[in-house]
């Protein structure tokens, strides 16, 4: 082996010692060696220009610049996922949904029989009818309409206070009828006060938008004029009272008193009272839409809410975030629908306002009890003591719908079982459900 480097290394001395010679050749007989030309040599290399070098350089910098790319946590992955996953849902119910040919939203489709209960009722106290929600301003003015036919003065007075929502105008319009009334009362003798000029300014910011403003006028005694003005070429419309009702000035006094003090019409919830045989289902609710306080607009944002409440899981939110987001919450609901358990298993049901207090729960359990003065309590869910009854049920968690249980002394109600059976009414237990 030492051998062979040594006749390398002999090779390598060999090879670089220059051109060759013979022994017996002279110094002088040698060959002047000719200088190589620039065109045997390679051409060096250009340097990049002024404007290459510029480029070069920019995009040396941007590279510097560009943050490298973090590796994904694992929960960046389940998060990603969950965000993949909503928006096909949403991209998926938006494609199979029907179009609603009003507001061209997706129209939601209900099946009744999968309902806990068909919906939001009120019961009309002209007419006792129970009327749907989204039926009872319809079926509200019918009742009035018909009612006219009786009390022309009275119904034209609920119109004004039922059918005009802006409380202030509706009780700055009141004002100035009666201040008419009270001017043909007071001054029976002069004529100016028993014609009303249909353009005067404050008629027509005041009175001329009431519903039922027109029709009261003409109840009461009123009929509408054309009538010359002094002074002025075009004639004018007017109110002029009649003769026959300026001798009743007692009845106009009466009518003014009527329209100060009523006020507007308002239908009494329906609480739709079930009672249920005892089921595993009792916990289970479908509702339909109208126990939620939302527009067709705010339905379609609730696919989006549900991706956002994926980023809130991540971060923290400091107290007046939860406060507000509470608030949002408690604001959701209109109704709420509420299910009592009782000892023995059977379930009693009602529909209440999502604002209303406790105690309008606790009265209506005490109303479908045999003995009336059996003291009891409710537990929400989970056996938690519900807080002060002067809580409303969308402070305490109760909406849209919850299960609560009926509790009591154990000896008093064990008494009761012996001596008359279930401690609700017997005419309720007659009418008593399946719970599907």
């Amino acid at each position: 082996m030492k051998k062979f480097f040594q006749d390398l290394k002999a090779d390598l001395q060999f090879r670089g010692a220059g051109q060759g010679q013979k022994l017996t050749e002279s110094s002088r007989e040698r060959a002047p060696k000719e200088k190589p030309k620039a065109a045997d040599f390679p051409k060096p290399r250009q340097g990049p220009t002024n404007e290459a070098q510029m480029a070069a350089a920019a995009a040396l910098a941007r590279l510097e610049q560009k943050p490298k790319p973090r590796a994904p946590s694992s929960q960046d992955a389940i998060r990603n996922q969950v965000k993949k996953e909503l928006m096909n849902e949403a991209a998926a119910s938006d494609k199979e949904a029907p179009l609603d040919q009003k507001n061209s939203l997706p129209a939601v489709e209900e099946d009744p029989a999968t309902l806990s209960v068909s919906g939001v009722y009120f019961i009309c106290p002209l007419t006792g009818a129970s009327v749907r929600k989204d039926k009872k301003e319809a079926h509200i003015r019918q009742a009035i309409e018909e009612h006219a036919s009786r009390d022309p003065v009275g119904a034209s007075i609920m119109e004004i206070h039922t059918l005009n929502r802006d409380r202030e105008k509706v009780m700055l319009g009141v004002e100035t009828i009666t201040k008419y009334l009270d001017n043909i009362h007071l001054h029976p003798e002069e004529e100016k006060y028993q014609k009303i000029k249909l353009q005067n300014k404050v008629f027509q910011e005041r009175i001329r938008p009431l519903e039922g403003a027109d029709k009261f006028f003409q109840a009461v005694g009123f009929e509408k004029m054309t009538l010359d003005v002094p002074g002025q070429e075009d004639q004018e419309d007017f109110y002029v009272l009649k003769a026959e009702a300026l001798v009743r000035l007692d009845d106009l006094a009466t009518h003014k008193e009527k329209l100060l003090s009523s006020e507007p019409v308002r239908l009494q919830l329906d609480r739709q009272l079930r009672v249920f045989k005892p089921s595993p289902r009792a916990s289970h609710f479908e509702l339909p839409s109208d126990f939620f306080n939302l527009t067709p607009e705010e339905l379609m944002r609730e696919r989006r809410l549900r991706a956002e409440a994926v980023e809130k899981a991540s971060m923290l939110r400091t107290k007046a975030m939860r406060e507000k987001e509470g608030q949002r919450e408690m604001k959701k609901y209109n109704y709420t629908l509420l299910r009592v358990r009782f000892p023995d298993g059977h379930i009693l049901q009602g529909t209440f306002f999502a604002r209303e207090p406790i105690s309008a729960l606790y009265q209506f359990v005490q109303e479908a009890l045999q003995v009336d003065w059996l003291p009891f309590e409710l537990l929400a869910p989970g056996a938690q003591k519900l807080p002060d009854k002067n809580m409303a049920f969308n402070e305490c968690g109760l909406v849209p719908s919850a299960l609560l249980t009926f509790t009591g002394d154990e000896d008093i109600l064990a008494d009761i079982k012996e001596q008359i059976g279930c401690v609700l009414k017997p005419d309720l237990l007659s009418d008593v459900q399946i719970l599907s």
